[in-house]
């Protein structure tokens, strides 16, 4: 089990009982917290679980959001199927499952506007906790990859999944999103990898903050910006968040090439996000909207 530290530039990992104990008077509104010592996926428990709700719901459809976190993910994935490497202590690892009512065309345009809220509310407390002495816009060294990776400095910290579980019986479409955020031992990733990796050690130490973050602060933070993210989104759509977007994008101005499994299908300026959430490149052809699928973006 990870032990606590007293520098102010690592996290406080709770044993998992301390996680539910600490986490259930915090997540207001949502059912009752879940967390254990290892798992094959946080995304496909959750899963598993809203549909075995759904057949034993009330006739109403109703279903208050569910949180599921674990130490350990020994079969984690990213997005196309990818896997995601995470280590019991070095990694922050939890999913959560919400009823939403979007319509199915809107679907696409959620994992950008997750991606917007999780990287503001990393944000939010970056600016919380950093001395008086840091830069004053230190935060802006955290941003986001469209759709869904948050990066500090170019490298990534944290990746998000997002998948569709049904319907309920009201018909509202019921989305799992899962995230895996590095929180420390990113230089080993990075060889692991071979490429840049980083963690909220070195958020915090660049912030220079004189407190440790507690990984429970980290997950409420998280949970409460997606709750609050998907009911702006099933109001207002994602034309909200068109704006914040340009506030987090790591891509502004940058050219990019669009792959599909290694295979490169388009390149050119990255252009911003449009109304629907879909990057917008500037090609020899004109303007290409690229839709959240299975695409990789790769700056060039």
């Amino acid at each position: 089990m990870p032990t606590q530290s007293s520098h102010a530039n690592q996290t406080i990992f709770p044993a998992p009982a301390n996680f539910i104990a600490e986490l259930k008077p915090q997540l207001v509104g949502f059912s009752e917290p879940q967390w254990v010592d290892s798992t094959g996926s946080t995304n496909a428990d959750l899963m598993m679980q809203v549909r075995q709700l759904n057949q034993i719901s009330k006739a109403d459809g109703s279903m208050q959001p569910i949180i599921r976190g674990a130490h350990l993910q020994t079969a984690g994935k990213g997005r196309a199927g990818r896997n995601w490497l995470g280590k019991s202590g070095s990694t922050l690892m939890f999913s959560c499952a919400f009823a939403v009512n979007i319509p199915i065309a809107q679907l696409s345009g959620v994992s950008p506007a997750i991606g917007i809220a999780t990287c503001e509310a990393l944000r939010a407390l970056v600016k919380s906790n950093q001395a008086a002495t840091a830069p004053a816009h230190a935060s802006d060294r955290l941003t986001l990859k469209w759709p869904n990776d948050l990066q500090w400095d170019c490298a990534k910290l944290a990746g998000i999944l997002i998948e569709s579980a049904g319907k309920m019986l009201n018909q509202s479409s019921i989305i799992v999103i899962g995230i895996g955020l590095n929180l420390n031992q990113a230089d080993a990733l990075s060889v692991e990898l071979n490429r840049e990796i980083a963690d909220w050690s070195m958020v915090l130490q660049a912030t220079q903050s004189q407190t440790s973050t507690n990984a429970i602060t980290l997950v409420v933070a998280i949970a409460h910006a997606w709750s609050r993210a998907l009911s702006d989104f099933a109001t207002e759509g994602f034309e909200t968040f068109q704006g914040r977007f340009d506030k987090v994008n790591a891509l502004a101005g940058q050219n990019v090439a669009i792959q599909d499994r290694g295979e490169t299908l388009l390149t050119g300026l990255a252009q911003g996000v449009d109304r629907l959430g879909q990057l917008q490149v500037k090609t020899a052809a004109g303007l290409v909207p690229v839709l959240v699928g299975d695409v990789s973006v790769r700056s060039t």
